[in-house]
């Protein structure tokens, strides 16, 4: 086909399939009156951009940075986490019941998805990226239901570093706390499947992914991961989680998160390594949010200092250049290729960290249904891509939890 036959075939697909996106970061900020997403904001997803690149449903994400400081697994360390999530469970609603209601409605199941995107709505769901607010054996369980009745539909146990409830990915340079789950987190797992909110394994390390595959009664999903084989990072799934992943009837969210589908040489990420040690930065530190802002705790003068390093390291060992909606998709090929169309999805991280040349906003979120149409994926295909897998697994979920409900 010539190119404007690909973009007109691709067009009419795009339009038709319910684009889901498993994973678009929040700021509380933007959830106000005179500030909202019914606005062009200059983030990368809000109602305007959803509008412009056709992405249909969105979960928005209630994201909880994990501390390490003294108070951190204490009374006072579990509630102000928990006030934080808290705070954006009530934006995203106010987004859906006041700020937007005749553009956006909110989703608690596979089914409400489907029927809002048919009235010509968009779609909102919840996910919750670490489970960190959950608390302590006093409150992390009942917290679960809680959270659901709030609306989360998944949720991971752990984020950039060990929560009580799981091992993080980043073990594989701090070491492990857990070696996997704690006892506390597979209670957590089993109530999850109880109430019906999916489990996510992005963040938290593989044994705690495959723990939570010994423990679960329903499919999981990896929200927000790419292929370790084709991006050596600890966050992405090897050969082996995807197996396991599709042995579950789970599904991968391919994430379009520029490190994370092109990975640093190894003398970079070394250059990298020797810069936190000297530096004494946890691994809770983003070395590309200390580009963006200071965090908490760190002086002007030390950011300067390793704004110094950083330009140094990028002279000597180059950034590989940034990947494209190309390198995504041959994440989705090899996916595809390894556990079937059945077991895969798409997602973006957008204003967490995500974005690659082609799909930089949700406005451009049409350029990878026109790449799938390029390598040849039908119209079935790239449905089970965008949302049809994730809304299966999600029913499954459903459906699980009933049948739990129904033995007590």
């Amino acid at each position: 086909m010539s190119e404007e036959q690909y973009v007109a075939k691709a067009k009419g697909i795009h339009q038709r399939v319910i684009t889901l996106d498993t994973h678009n970061d929040i700021d509380v900020n933007n959830f106000g009156f005179s500030r909202n997403y019914s606005q062009e904001l200059e983030n990368q997803v809000n109602l305007p951009k959803m509008i412009k690149g056709g992405l249909d449903a969105s979960f928005f994400i209630v994201y909880t940075n994990q501390a390490t400081d003294a108070e951190a697994f204490t009374a006072v360390g579990y509630k102000r986490a928990y006030d934080t999530a808290i705070n954006s469970f009530e934006a995203i609603h106010r987004m859906t019941t006041v700020l937007a209601p005749n553009l956006i409605e909110f989703a608690r199941t596979a089914d409400d998805v489907v029927k809002i995107h048919a009235k010509g709505k968009k779609v909102a769901l919840i996910g919750v990226e670490n489970a960190y607010p959950l608390g302590d054996e006093k409150t992390a369980v009942k917290r679960v239901k809680e959270f659901y009745d709030r609306g989360a539909r998944y949720m991971s146990l752990a984020h950039q570093g060990h929560s009580q409830l799981s091992d993080s990915n980043t073990g594989e340079v701090i070491g492990w706390k857990w070696n996997g789950l704690s006892p506390l987190g597979k209670q957590v797992i089993v109530e999850m499947n109880r109430v019906g909110i999916m489990v996510d394994i992005s963040h938290p390390s593989k044994e705690s992914m495959m723990q939570s595959l010994q423990i679960t009664k329903a499919p999981i999903i990896a929200s927000h991961s790419a292929v370790r084989a084709l991006a050596d990072a600890s966050r992405n799934l090897d050969d082996e989680q995807l197996l396991a992943l599709k042995a579950n009837n789970g599904v991968v969210q391919i994430v379009a998160f520029n490190t994370y589908l092109k990975t640093d040489s190894a003398d970079r990420r070394a250059a990298f390594a020797a810069l936190r040690t000297e530096f004494k930065l946890g691994e809770t530190v983003s070395l590309v949010g200390v580009r963006r802002t200071t965090p908490a705790g760190m002086s002007e003068e030390l950011r300067e200092q390793i704004f110094k390093r950083l330009d140094e390291i990028d002279a000597k060992y180059p950034a590989p250049t940034r990947a494209t909606v190309k390198d995504l998709v041959n994440h989705i090929d090899y996916a595809v290729k390894k556990i079937g169309i059945d077991h895969v999805g798409i997602s973006s991280d957008f204003d967490g960290g995500g974005g690659i040349d082609g799909w930089n906003d949700a406005s451009e979120t049409f350029n990878v249904t026109l790449e799938l149409v390029r390598r040849g994926y039908t119209e079935e295909q790239i449905a089970k891509l965008w949302s049809g897998n994730l809304l299966r697994v999600m029913a499954d979920v459903e459906k699980v939890a009933k049948q739990l409900q129904a033995k007590k």
